[in-house]
């Protein structure tokens, strides 16, 4: 494997694995956010009033209409506090799961499959980028060429990754508190394999976020560099990486575009993976693009927008800062036993 590849890898799972840890809270609040519907239900009131006139000669059904009404009822205010903001959301979930604990489940799948896929991304645009160079024999590849190589890296990965990503999901959204294992059987045995791809077609738009995102990384960072070695051109060294702070803001400016521009669709992704997980017929993106601006507006389509953003925007930062970082010192290393070899050699 190309010396440049394994520092892109190594450094991209590691900030990846660190990023979607220390960050896992916001990353649950933006799923289950996303996951909540407005979809106009009875009024859980008007719902306890009907079961006690019909039931009241049946006290189990009678136990069995308040219990459901109860759940309607709580469904009712996590769909409202959804409306509100992620801090309305948080008290609710911490009222009524049990303290921080829901706030941690699956913490452990999603450092997989984040570490894979930031792991498996680099691999794939580091391989592409190193292609597209030998083929054209330029070394300078423009933002159109930046966003394909992007998108192709994107999908190289998704075979991998998105099964993992359905089951984080599934832990994230499931009210019966079933472990890993147990959702994973679940998704096998009511659809199969291709229980673990549902909401692959969002990808069509979404496989641009990563794209855009580090393109947008990428050019700014060509930018910030060569401005660098202008104001520098008398030394002999200049320092050819970005340092922590850069890193970190130029991650964070980068990830708000890509972001806005891709939202809708992600949430689509997730109510597809979530609220329509077992629905017979599923409606496509756009239908359900459609219903979101149809029942909120533009607030509609960027429900959870508030964790994600605060949560993606850290974890980029985060990421880019670590993978900066951890990059030099990859590079530091192969530079440093590829002096020994030509010590030896000599």
């Amino acid at each position: 494997m190309p010396e440049s590849v394994a520092s892109e890898v190594v450094s991209a799972m590691v900030g990846g694995m660190f990023s979607a840890s220390a960050l896992y809270p916001l990353e649950v609040l933006k799923t289950r956010m996303q996951a909540e519907s407005k979809k106009p239900t009875s009024n859980p009131q008007e719902e306890t009033a009907t079961n006690s006139t019909e039931d009241s000669s049946d006290n189990n059904n009678a136990a069995n209409g308040s219990e459901s009404s109860e759940k309607q009822t709580l469904k009712h205010q996590y769909s409202l506090a959804a409306s509100e903001g992620m801090s309305s959301y948080a008290s609710l979930m911490y009222q009524y799961e049990g303290g921080i604990t829901p706030f941690y489940a699956g913490v452990g799948t999603s450092a997989v499959q984040s570490a894979t896929e930031k792991a498996l991304y680099f691999f794939a645009y580091t391989f592409f980028k190193n292609g597209y160079v030998n083929l054209t024999g330029s070394s300078n590849i423009g933002t159109i060429s930046n966003l394909i190589l992007g998108c192709m890296a994107e999908w190289a990965h998704l075979p991998v990754t998105l099964p993992i990503d359905c089951v984080t999901t599934a832990i994230q959204t499931d009210d019966k508190n079933r472990g890993a294992f147990v959702l994973l059987g679940n998704i096998l045995s009511e659809k199969g394999i291709g229980g673990f791809y549902k909401g692959i077609q969002a990808y069509t738009v979404l496989c641009l976020k990563p794209a855009i995102q580090y393109t947008v990384y990428e050019q700014v960072k060509k930018i910030v560099l060569a401005a660098r070695r202008g104001g520098n051109a008398g030394r002999k060294m200049v320092d050819e990486s970005l340092s922590a702070a850069e890193a970190f803001l130029l991650g964070m400016v980068a990830r708000i575009v890509a972001t806005m521009l891709t939202y809708p669709y992600l949430r689509a992704k997730v109510m597809l993976q979530s609220t329509y997980g077992n629905a017979k017929i599923k409606p496509t993106i756009p239908q359900m693009i459609s219903e979101q601006f149809s029942e909120g507006g533009v607030w509609g389509l960027y429900q959870g927008i508030g964790p994600e953003l605060t949560r993606g925007v850290f974890s980029a930062a985060l990421m880019m800062m670590v993978k900066e970082r951890i990059g030099v010192m990859v590079r530091a290393l192969i530079d440093g036993r590829d002096q020994q070899r030509q010590q030896q050699q000599r």
